[in-house]
């Protein structure tokens, strides 16, 4: 039986591991925020990068890509990989995935995607909201192992420009970061 998974941030450019199909659509009623906190990638515990969670929003859909995954070595694999890559993500959930906009019948079923829940106790590293301003300039600011928290931003603007996909708060926050580090650089 196959496996398959949602991404919708970073595994959309970089999977990390094998899979048999890739497929672009969308997830319904969620939506893509950074408001999760970066300890171990985009940022450090003294200050932690910004990277998307999901949120509950009826009515509103998060586009991404969904890997089919069909061998059982290849679904244990990404599963090992996941587990560790993902591990400040809390919580899993298994959601209908689209294809097609006026579609009522989802393409693929039980897709696996990993959210960052907002509950503090389960999750430390949960940022939640903040200003527009404030959340640029923590990812303007914030660099992990994985380097700066910008270049998540911009290669997720990029990877959803790829596959069809405006999502005006990546958009609106990538021109955000890019007018501020214009301003520090003219001001250096």
């Amino acid at each position: 039986m196959a496996m398959s998974v949602f991404g919708y941030g970073s595994l959309i450019w970089k999977a990390g591991f094998h899979f048999d199909d890739r497929l672009v659509g969308f997830i319904k009623d969620y939506r893509r925020v950074f408001y999760q906190g970066s300890t171990d990638h985009r940022g450090t515990p003294e200050y932690p990068g910004r990277t998307v969670t999901l949120e509950p929003a009826e009515g509103e859909v998060c586009w991404g890509v969904a890997y089919k995954i069909m061998r059982k070595e290849d679904q244990e694999a990404a599963l090992e990989y996941l587990e560790v890559r993902e591990k400040q993500y809390d919580m899993k959930a298994y959601l209908d995935f689209f294809t097609e906009p006026t579609a009522s019948t989802p393409a693929v079923s039980n897709v696996l995607v990993y959210i960052a829940s907002a509950d503090k106790k389960l999750n430390k590293n949960y940022l939640g909201p903040a200003s527009f301003e404030e959340i640029a300039n923590q990812i303007v600011h914030a660099e992990g192992p994985s380097g700066p928290n910008r270049d998540y931003l911009f290669k997720l603007e990029t990877a959803l420009i790829q596959i069809g996909c405006e999502d005006k708060h990546v958009s609106d926050l990538a021109s955000e970061v890019r007018r501020i580090l214009l301003k520090e650089e003219l001001t250096t």
